[in-house]
């Protein structure tokens, strides 16, 4: 490991430390922080869903044990969908968004705001209906702000007020130029 990747990898991992990992422990052979590495060097690494997660893990799992040890290498798409669908949303997205903002504490001058569904994120034998979230993009420093899932029984256009309000509770907004697509054409959005 290089000297100046351990302070980073521990801001990262600080920020997720409110995510518990509830298994037991001596079943575990994907520890939480190695997961949770792997998904948001997997996301930042512009993958869509678990598998394409997995397949970046697996073509960088060089990368990743600079890091962590991975002595299991990378779980399986299957495996990493149960286990995400444990962790509170919120949580996650707090713990990314406060992790993130580390990384560049002045607020940045474009944010565009968009909705998209988590292709695979569904799970049919819970009954759960698949991921949708609407992002709040930092398109400059090409870096997700935040992200609020819009609820089964709700739309983007309830949702984004709920993201915005976050963002701008926590000063990410301020000074910033917000572009939203045109599902926000309605008042309330406005």
């Amino acid at each position: 490991m290089f000297e100046d990747d351990r302070p980073r990898l521990r801001v990262l991992l600080d920020h997720f430390s409110l995510v518990e990992d509830e298994r037991e422990q001596w079943r575990v052979a994907h520890p939480l922080p190695e997961v949770l590495l792997l998904v948001v060097c997997g996301t930042i690494g512009a993958c869509d869903d678990f598998d394409e997660v997995v397949e970046w893990g697996e073509d960088n799992l060089a990368f990743l044990r600079r890091f962590l040890p991975y002595h299991h290498g990378i779980p399986g798409s299957r495996w990493l969908r149960i286990l995400l669908n444990r962790i509170d949303p919120d949580l996650f997205s707090n713990c990314f968004i406060s992790w993130a903002a580390t990384l560049r504490p002045d607020a940045p001058a474009l944010v565009a705001i968009d909705g998209k569904t988590s292709r695979g994120s569904h799970d049919r034998a819970n009954g759960r209906a698949a991921l949708h979230l609407v992002s709040a993009f930092a398109t400059r420093e090409r870096l997700v702000l935040g992200q609020e899932a819009v609820a089964t029984t709700s739309c983007e256009q309830d949702t984004i007020p709920l993201l915005l309000e976050r963002l701008a509770e926590k000063d990410r907004l301020k000074g910033a130029l917000v572009t939203i697509d045109a599902i926000a054409c309605n008042a309330k959005t406005a």
